[in-house]
């Protein structure tokens, strides 16, 4: 994989990389039109996979995050500097230069901040001045279309990495995300449950019976552990990597899991299964005909939402696969 050209981004800072800008608090997700100001830590985590662009030894990196992030990146490798966000950082950002900013908040006052801050190369989204909304920089109009345009977004064929990958103008090829923090301790658990989802989302939980039911039928010969960490990102990273397997609903801990390199059994239903890629991952999808699915609401309009027809039988049987799989 090549990195960004660094050679047409105008002169070098004075250790010799070039700088970049990352701006990506987490307020709003990148491929959604999403204004609850909630900060989304799976975009935040996500978004990392584009760090393999900018190799340590040709660029400077700085990051833009929101204080509940940092966990997600201390420690990365590919930033050198975390900016969390206050009151004062547009003011320190706007007294600085930058070979590229790469801005993946749509937030117009985000938007009018990158857009004024000097740089040779910018990438993402910008304000338009006239609707004070947000609008793209080349590469990134299919991305912004996701966005405004449900339909859109429903049929894409793309994964939510290579789309990332489009919106610099590269290619993806199969890279990781980036997880800064290093978990501690060992295997503790053959199968991890990782059953709880934010308040954005709600119907792509898997319903309580279901876990149960699973619990049953998978702890006659195997140990499982239930989600841990609710409360702290680093403490819930030490949980995941505790399990062999993690079984997940769409959310954070299916993306901690793939940055770990862990075999992954994830279920999708309002959310869209294709968004997520690794060589790890096994999707379950719900196995009916709704044109509704997947909708990607935070509401459901069916007296049985799509996500209980997934049957614990079929995820048990895709866990026993899955872990023979990963067997030495």
């Amino acid at each position: 994989m090549e990195s960004m050209d660094s050679d047409k981004l105008g002169a070098r800072g004075q250790d010799g990389r070039k700088r970049v800008l990352i701006i990506k608090p987490g307020y709003s997700e990148t491929l959604d039109p999403d204004d609850s100001g909630i900060v989304s830590l799976g975009d935040i985590l996500r978004t990392t996979v584009i760090l393999h662009l900018f190799p340590p030894e040709q660029f400077h990196v700085t990051w833009v995050v929101d204080k509940r992030g940092v966990p997600l990146l201390k420690g990365n490798p590919f930033i050198h500097r975390l900016l969390v966000v206050n009151a004062f950082t547009p003011h320190l950002l706007l007294s600085e230069w930058f070979d590229i900013v790469v801005n993946f908040e749509k937030e117009p006052g985000i938007c009018a901040v990158s857009d004024r801050i000097p740089a040779w190369r910018r990438y993402g989204f910008r304000l338009d001045p006239q609707t004070h909304t947000a609008v793209s920089y080349d590469h990134s109009d299919e991305a912004l279309s996701f966005s405004s345009d449900p339909d859109a977004k429903r049929l894409k064929a793309k994964s939510w990495s290579y789309i990332l990958y489009e919106m610099l103008g590269q290619h993806y090829e199969g890279q990781r995300y980036v997880l800064g923090y290093k978990p501690t301790g060992g295997i503790r658990y053959d199968v991890g449950f990782n059953h709880m989802v934010g308040a954005k989302f709600p119907f792509k939980r898997w319903p309580d019976e279901h876990w149960r039911a699973l619990h049953d039928n998978l702890s006659q010969d195997l140990s499982v552990g239930w989600q841990e960490g609710v409360n702290n990102i680093e403490d819930y990273i030490d949980w995941i990597a505790s399990c062999r397997l993690l079984v997940t609903n769409d959310s954070l801990g299916l993306h901690i899991a793939l940055s770990l390199g862990m075999p992954v059994v994830a279920l999708f239903g309002p959310t869209i299964a294709s968004e997520v890629e690794g060589p790890e991952l096994m999707r379950l999808t719900p196995p009916l005909t709704w044109d509704c699915i997947p909708c990607g609401r935070a509401d459901c309009e069916r007296d049985t939402p799509c996500m209980s027809h997934i049957t614990p039988e079929s995820v048990a049987a895709a866990v026993r696969e899955r872990l023979q799989k990963a067997a030495p």
